[in-house]
């Protein structure tokens, strides 16, 4: 197990690129197994989640050429479908929550798809019910062997289009459905579909393939099936989290820096956001600028009231942000009310953030009340461990503003899903440094 020694109290300034965003990626590869022919993806970032994605591939017979860094072309025209069935298969699944995102295309393709309960972040509860009452509606018949933890799912007789409301805007459980649907005859509306970038990214690259999807950026889906799909070429967005992770550092630990091609149009509410803690956020171009800030106050609503940042579904708050937010707030100017919506578990490591001087009431599960420094009271060092991927870049940001030496264990936790991140921070003042 690797961790991170990492030298607090040195000064980020210069210029930062942000890699290609993660969850878009886990989508897209999935999307591979709905033609025989090649599809050409770019930008794929170097993180542990989207290798272990393509080795999955690459086992199930999915052919794979890396055209170069961040380049490569999947053809699956020979899908081992008897390793779909094997145990080797299904325990490499447990390990990986991308792998559930692998149902709906198989289940469109070749009539039967399995898989282990998936595994990644440990922050609570994550259902898959969605997944499987769209599949259902779509013709499928859903089993789950509770003994082996596997879930089944089979249409033999072919997928047959319908109308559904989702029962939660679930990102990857409308990805699974809109893979599933676009094999499926007549026609699909999907109401109370999630819209966020990365599934608009899917649908236009499932359209560039022949699939017939309208209504992408917008809650309602309607898909007319096809009968085949073929090759196409994508490029993968920057990662919106990646970007707000380097804003809150910029805020904290900056003397201007400058994010590099953030895709700005796609962020969303993230810059506001941050602007509600008082940062400084300049759009220029397609760039981030984050000017030195001596102080950044937290604003209140228009009636003076306590200033709450909580997350939803998009258009809303990013829940992979939250985390970030939180250890900005506390060298912020103010109080705030973190309040963790979605996953029920997210908010335990700021007892870790405590026992470095943070100012912070943990209320609940959900809730915790920051009260900021204002930069008077820097945050000391600690040892730590990271819990999940957001986390632990939020532990890495308090341990690079912090006096003194911190160490932060468990970082394959962090490698999931930030690509060479001690790297890319020490070019521009950072002293960190990876070791076993």
């Amino acid at each position: 197990m690797s961790s991170f020694i990492i030298e607090g109290g040195h000064s980020l300034q210069g210029e930062i690129r942000p890699q290609g965003a993660k969850n878009e990626t886990l989508q897209v590869l999935c999307a591979t197994l709905l033609t025989s022919e090649p599809v050409r993806i770019k930008n794929v970032p170097d993180i542990a989640d989207v290798n272990n994605q393509i080795r999955l591939l690459g086992e199930i017979g999915v052919k794979t050429t890396q055209n170069g860094p961040g380049d490569y072309t999947f053809q699956a025209d020979s899908v081992n479908l008897d390793y779909l069935q094997s145990d080797d298969f299904l325990t490499r699944c447990s390990h990986l929550r991308g792998s559930v995102m692998f149902l709906g295309p198989l289940l469109a393709r070749y009539g039967v798809a399995s898989v282990s309960r998936p595994g990644g972040d440990q922050i609570g509860r994550r259902r898959l019910d969605t997944h499987f009452l769209g599949f259902k509606k779509l013709g499928a018949a859903f089993d789950y062997d509770r003994e082996r933890g596997v879930f089944e799912i089979k249409a033999p007789d072919g997928l047959r289009g319908s109308y559904m409301l989702l029962d939660e805007a679930s990102v990857t459980g409308t990805a699974n459905i809109v893979m599933a649907a676009v094999f499926a005859r007549g026609t699909t509306i999907i109401y109370n579909a999630a819209c966020e970038p990365y599934l608009q990214q899917l649908c236009l690259l499932l359209n560039r393939m022949g699939a017939r999807i309208e209504g992408i950026a917008s809650n309602r889906l309607v898909i007319e099936g096809v009968t085949s799909l073929h090759g196409a070429e994508h490029t993968i967005l920057p990662d919106m989290i990646e970007v707000g992770s380097f804003i809150g550092m910029a805020a904290m630990c900056g003397r201007g820096v400058r994010i590099k091609d953030t895709g700005y149009d796609q962020l969303g509410i993230i810059p506001y956001t941050f602007r509600r803690l008082g940062i400084e956020v300049r759009h220029e171009g397609d760039d981030i600028f984050i000017p030195e800030q001596a102080h950044y106050e937290i604003d209140s609503f228009i009636d003076g009231s306590f200033m709450t940042l909580s997350d939803a579904p998009w258009p809303g708050l990013t829940p992979d942000l939250l985390s970030v937010l939180l250890v900005v707030a506390t060298q912020a100017k103010g109080s705030v009310l973190i309040h963790q919506k979605m996953f029920e578990s997210r908010l335990f490591f700021v007892d870790k953030l405590i026992d470095m001087g943070a100012q912070i009431i943990l209320c609940d599960p959900h809730r915790a009340v920051v009260v900021g420094h204002d930069k008077r009271m820097p945050l000391h060092a600690g040892r730590m461990t990271s819990p999940d991927i957001r986390a632990g870049i939020a532990l890495l940001i308090a341990a690079m503003s912090a006096q003194g030496t911190s160490q932060i264990d468990n970082i394959g936790q962090i490698d999931r899903g930030y690509q060479d991140i001690e790297g890319r921070l020490n070019a521009i003042g950072a002293r960190i440094t990876r070791v076993k």
